[in-house]
């Protein structure tokens, strides 16, 4: 297996899964449709949904039924993009090398762009009840709703977006809170992908658990590995300006526990993410390699 093709194919994949759902830019709110759509195809790697379906082959999933909510889970990860970026929030004027949404449409149609790709989400997700073949099939895609639901809500992504607002409005961050900033706005909805791509397919309750486990190692240890690129890397290539964070005097991993001791973290929650996805009955090669790629990269 070639693994730089292999993901080339599954990133076009899952972008050709999101356009099929993504809305056609006509009548009188055609602004914002065409706000939403310049967000969702602004690139991106796709690694939700990819991380979604293949948690769906790793439990033998097979068919469509899980395509709407790889749609809908790049859908939520945008529309929090599109609402990070507001002047109100992190007032970023570009994002992935082009303006960012509310610099091209105005902060309030960018709300509304936002605003619009959440609901179409849901609606999105909800179409797989017309995919379901079985009672079986309905049961499981209810269930996966409702994953989706609490980690893109105040018990997951906005829960922690809401804490990073505070920790910079001048609350302490300590270590309790810093883990639970990085646990709801980085690792939910790597949750919600692993976890509903198991459900759909039918995997136990144990299994599901044991996934949502495995997506909590991968997301700190990819923010952890974040913050030690801030320190080691350079603006050649990372791609963006180095040692923000000290100079920002932020509190990380890496200033609490320092540099040595953050890679060994790294290490121990790549290696148990890693152990539980291969303590499956199914093997899936490429998505331990994704996995063990997203948490060492070096950009």
């Amino acid at each position: 297996m070639n693994f730089k093709e292999t993901l080339e194919r599954k990133t076009r994949r899952a972008s050709e899964v999101l356009i099929k759902y993504l809305p056609e830019e006509k009548g009188f709110q055609k602004r914002v449709l065409e706000a939403m759509n310049y967000s969702a195809l602004a690139g991106g790697k796709r690694l939700r949904p990819i991380l979604m379906e293949e948690s769906f082959l790793l439990f033998g999933g097979s068919g469509a039924l899980v395509e709407p909510f790889m749609a809908a889970l790049e859908m939520i990860h945008n529309y929090s993009l599109v609402h990070d970026d507001l002047p109100a929030m992190d007032n970023d004027q570009y994002r992935r090398g082009r303006k960012t949404t509310w610099n091209v449409y105005g902060d309030g149609m960018a709300v509304l762009a936002g605003d619009g790709l959440l609901n179409l989400a849901f609606e999105t997700a909800a179409s797989a009840f017309d995919l379901a073949k079985d009672a079986q099939e309905l049961k499981r895609t209810a269930a996966a709703m409702q994953v989706l639901g609490k980690k893109a809500g105040i018990y997951g992504m906005i829960g922690g977006q809401a804490a990073d607002i505070e920790a910079e409005s001048g609350r302490t961050l300590t270590e309790e809170l810093l883990l639970f900033i990085h646990e709801n706005k980085t690792a939910a909805l790597i949750q919600a992908a692993m976890m509903i791509g198991a459900i759909l397919a039918g995997a136990d309750r144990e299994a599901v658990l044991a996934m949502e486990k495995a997506a909590y190692n991968i997301g700190i240890a990819f923010q952890i590995q974040d913050d030690i690129l801030d320190v080691t890397s350079t603006l050649e290539v990372l791609g963006k300006p180095v040692g923000s964070d000290e100079k920002n005097h932020k509190l990380t991993f890496v200033t609490l526990h320092g540099l040595e001791e953050s890679k060994e973290e790294v290490k121990r929650m790549s290696k148990e993410a890693l152990s539980i996805l291969r303590s499956f009955d199914h093997k899936n090669e490429f998505f331990e390699e994704l996995v063990d790629s997203l948490i060492t990269r070096e950009r």
